[in-house]
């Protein structure tokens, strides 16, 4: 009898993307010092160490989920009695733990999780907080997860990190999520799709998603696009640009990640109005976008009162 077939080739390159994506952060906060671990980031109330906390905890999760579906339902449970809470409760004690500490749970989580997503076969579904997750869907929201949270490690340390093209999954998860960003906040879903087009980080090649010849279109940047579904920077901080009532509305509220809407980041105070960046008087709140106090985690987690900045 043959043995099960693998991971196809492209779920294999989303998961040697996610493993990429996990080493490059790890190479960073493994030279900090433990006073560094404390350093305030730009999600109100965490520090680098609870930003480490919260994969750790996520992938834990996610590990639970993959290897004992009846144990990670004890989870869901959990969530469910606690739905504002759970999350930053996790991130706490993680963050309460010494940096070595955390630091060998995160890497101990994510390295088990990348070997039982490479061990299951085709066609594999895992529950999550939300809908079950394919293999790639699970690799998909860890690596947008683990960027995200990296970016507010890499900022908080004032270090820059040069763009790649694993960034295709993260604007790819915050395209799909267009009709979620509206029906999360009361609004109905464009009936059109969207013509997206994103230049690469090399500045050369274009991503292009929807059809050609569609009459709402948003342009700008890869890196900027991905840092505006994920919330980590202000729309008007961003190169990033509508044509069309339905796009310009989406560019105000793109998140992707499941649960309510974030309060995403500030303004930056700053921001100089010129060429490609005009001045803008809106904000995400007002008349079709109610008050967002939550933020919000990874694909499929439940809500949260916890500022984590964005998305998780």
């Amino acid at each position: 009898m043959s043995e099960p077939a693998g991971p196809t080739d492209a779920v294999l390159a989303v998961l040697d993307d996610l493993l990429a994506e996990g080493g490059e952060l790890d190479a960073l906060i493994g030279e900090l010092s433990p006073a560094q671990w404390a350093t305030p980031t730009a999600a109100p109330g965490w520090t680098i160490a609870h930003q480490v906390a919260h994969l750790a905890w996520t992938d834990t999760a996610a590990l639970l989920s993959v290897t004992d579906p009846e144990a990670f339902a004890a989870e869901v449970e959990k969530a469910v009695a606690s739905p504002y809470t759970f999350v930053d409760d996790g991130a706490e004690a993680g963050a309460l733990l010494p940096p070595d500490e955390l630091l060998s749970w995160w890497r101990d989580s994510r390295v088990r999780l990348q070997e039982e997503l490479r061990a299951a076969p085709p066609g594999a579904r895992f529950p999550w907080y939300g809908p079950p997750m394919s293999t790639a869907s699970m690799a998909t929201g860890r690596l947008m997860e683990t960027w995200a949270h990296g970016q507010d490690v890499f900022d908080a340390l004032g270090r820059t990190r040069r763009p790649t093209d694993r960034l295709r999954h993260v604007a790819r998860i915050g395209i799909r999520a267009r009709d979620y960003a509206f029906s999360v906040r009361g609004l109905e879903p464009p009936a059109q799709e969207f013509r997206v087009e994103l230049t690469a980080p090399d500045g050369h090649g274009l991503w292009t998603y929807g059809p050609e010849d569609a009459q709402q279109r948003v342009t700008g940047s890869a890196l900027e696009f991905c840092l505006l579904v994920t919330q980590r920077l202000h729309r008007t901080d961003t190169d990033v640009r509508a044509e069309g009532d339905d796009a310009d509305r989406w560019l105000d509220i793109a998140q992707a990640f499941a649960g309510p809407a974030g309060p995403g980041r500030p303004r930056r105070t700053d921001t100089v109005a010129g060429p490609g960046r005009p001045p803008r008087t809106d904000t995400a709140t007002g008349p079709g976008h109610p008050p967002r106090t939550d933020t919000v985690t990874g694909p499929g987690h439940p809500p949260r009162t916890d500022s984590a900045g964005g998305a998780s």
